[in-house]
C-alpha cells in the first residue's frame, strides 16, 4: 500500500467524529450501504479491520485509533489552508469561531472579542455561548477556533490544544441602589443573610465565592441562581438581590445594568483562559484577542466602595 484514498479516509474520519454510520450518513448526505463499502474498502487497503463491534456501536481498534490521530491532523491543516486560502487570495472574510462559556461576563466577553476585528483584516465572528464541556467537545473536532472560560481546559478532554491564562480580575458585588446602599455600611460584614443571585455550583466564581464565604464567616442567602450571567445581571438590576462580576469592568456593569457596586473581595478572582487547537498558523484575529487582554483584565480597578 503506497497511498491511502483520501475520499475514503475522509468518510472513516466522519464516522468517527459523528459517533456513528447513520449519524455520518446524514451529515455527508450518503447513503448508510455507501459509507460502510468505502470504510471496508479502506480497511481492505490498509490490510486490518478500523472497527469492531460492540453490540449496537462500533468501536477503534487500535489500529483505527492510529489512524483517525494522523486523519484528525491532516483534515485539521487542510481545513486551515482552505481558511488562508478564503481570507487571503479573494479579499473574503477570515471566519473566526468562537465559543464563549456561559458563566462569562458578556461585557468582558464582547471586550475581549472586538479585539478581533481591524481594517486589514476582513474577520465573519461565528461566536456561541455554551456550557464549556460542550465547547471543549467542538473544539475537539475543530469547530471552533477558539474558546474563552473561566477554567482551563481539564486533563480528560484529550484535545490538541493550547491554554492560556488571559488575565484575572477581582470580583465586585452589585446591586440595585437601595441594597447597595444599605449593604455598603460594615461591609463585608453586611453581607451576611443578604440576597445574593449566583452563577451555577460547577462555576470556578461560584466555587470561589463559597471559599471566601466558608472562610470569612459570612453567610447570605442564596436565592436564584443563574448560568446565563447576563439574566442574573438583570435580576440584579430588578432588586432580587446582590450579584458578582469583575471589577475590571464595573462601570460598564453600572452604567449597562443600572446598579451599583458594593465592594469588592480582594481574595475572589474572576480568571478568564483563552483555549485554542494547535495549528501551524495562528489567525490574527486570535492573536489581537490574546494581545487585547492585557489591557482589560489587569487594568487598575476603580470602584467607589470599600474592599474586602
Amino acid at each position: 500500500m503506497d497511498w491511502l484514498n483520501l475520499h475514503h479516509l475522509y468518510y472513516f474520519w466522519t464516522v468517527v467524529r459523528e459517533g456513528s454510520i447513520a449519524a455520518a450518513s446524514r451529515r455527508l448526505d450518503v447513503g448508510r450501504p455507501s459509507i460502510s463499502a468505502q470504510i471496508k474498502t479502506l480497511e481492505t487497503s490498509i490490510g486490518t479491520p478500523l472497527f469492531e463491534r460492540r453490540g449496537k456501536y462500533l468501536e477503534l481498534t487500535e489500529t483505527g485509533k492510529l489512524v483517525h490521530s494522523y486523519a484528525e491532523d491532516m483534515f485539521r491543516v487542510g481545513r486551515e489552508l482552505a481558511e488562508t486560502l478564503r481570507g487571503g487570495t479573494n479579499g473574503r472574510p477570515t471566519t473566526l469561531r468562537v465559543g464563549v462559556a456561559d458563566v462569562l461576563a458578556k461585557i468582558v466577553s464582547f471586550e475581549l472579542l472586538q479585539a478581533a476585528f481591524d481594517e486589514d483584516d476582513r474577520v465573519a465572528l461565528h461566536c456561541r455561548e455554551e456550557h464549556p464541556n460542550k465547547l471543549f467537545a467542538e473544539l475537539a473536532v475543530h469547530e471552533l477556533d477558539l474558546v474563552l472560560c473561566d477554567h482551563p481546559l481539564p486533563p480528560s478532554f484529550d484535545v490538541r490544544a493550547r491554554t492560556v491564562l488571559l488575565g484575572e480580575s477581582k470580583i465586585a458585588l452589585f446591586a440595585e441602589s437601595e441594597i447597595a446602599e444599605r449593604l455598603r455600611g460594615g461591609f463585608p460584614e453586611s453581607l451576611a443573610g443578604a440576597p445574593f443571585l449566583m452563577p451555577p455550583r460547577d462555576s470556578a466564581v461560584r466555587r470561589s465565592l463559597e471559599a471566601w464565604f466558608e472562610d470569612s464567616g459570612v453567610r447570605p442567602e442564596v436565592v436564584s441562581e443563574f448560568g446565563d450571567s447576563a439574566l442574573m445581571k438583570m435580576f440584579g438590576r430588578a432588586g432580587h438581590g446582590v450579584f458578582p462580576a469583575p471589577a475590571a469592568v464595573a462601570a460598564d456593569v453600572e452604567t449597562v445594568y443600572s446598579v451599583e457596586a458594593i465592594g469588592t473581595l480582594d481574595a475572589v478572582r474572576d480568571r478568564v483562559w483563552a483555549i485554542t487547537p494547535e495549528r501551524r498558523n495562528e489567525l490574527p484575529a486570535v492573536r489581537r484577542i490574546l494581545d487585547h487582554a492585557s489591557t482589560l483584565l489587569f487594568r487598575p480597578e476603580t470602584i467607589r466602595a470599600a474592599s474586602a
